[in-house]
């Protein structure tokens, strides 16, 4: 395993080092980020409110059956007859309990829907924060861009060329860089 650790302590902090070179990039992951969990707590609600329906209906049916038994319970009453009262008594009982547990996890499903909804609020709230950052990024990259000609023209020119082979050279490095660092973990797990 420490061989799987260390190269995916390798990538993320690959990934990471990506992401700080290119934030607009690092914006467009948590923005597919904040899409994938606003997805997420919307299937959540939609389930909840499923569940929701199911437990006032049982909650409705045995209400039902209470009033029944209920009714029963005071038909053998008047009628003397004691052992089916005692009887329907204690059906009643059983689903007044029953009713009890039904109606208090109907009110914890309505509890985690008001929380869904208070989470999703939150994530679409900061959804549209990542996006006006996101706008604001891709703004400035773009005056960035519109102002590289200018300052490359002329005598800077001459500079540039000089720049974009320093690039290539960056690029080696780090392709050598990270090529070195992958033998050294593997001369580290062949020990």
């Amino acid at each position: 395993m420490g061989l799987f650790d260390d190269f995916n302590r390798f990538l993320e902090n690959r990934l990471e080092e990506f992401l700080r070179n290119n934030p607009h990039l690092e914006l467009e992951a948590l923005l597919e980020q904040l899409r994938g969990q606003e997805e997420d707590t919307l299937k959540l609600i939609a389930d909840l409110q499923v569940q929701e329906k199911r437990s006032q209906e049982q909650v409705l049916s045995t209400a039902q059956e209470i009033q029944r038994w209920h009714i029963r319970v005071e038909k053998a009453k008047s009628l003397n007859r004691q052992d089916l009262a005692a009887a329907a008594a204690q059906r009643e009982a059983a689903l007044l309990r029953e009713g009890n547990q039904l109606w208090g996890q109907m009110q914890g499903v309505k509890e985690r829907i008001t929380q869904a909804k208070e989470l999703l609020r939150k994530i679409q709230q900061r959804r549209q924060e990542v996006q006006a950052k996101a706008a604001e990024a891709q703004t400035a990259r773009a005056k960035t861009q519109a102002q590289q000609p200018l300052e490359t023209s002329g005598w800077w020119g001459a500079t540039s060329g000089s720049f974009s082979g320093h690039d290539d050279l960056e690029e080696k490095f780090r392709r050598w860089e990270t090529d070195e660092e992958l033998e050294q973990m593997k001369r580290k797990m062949g020990k």
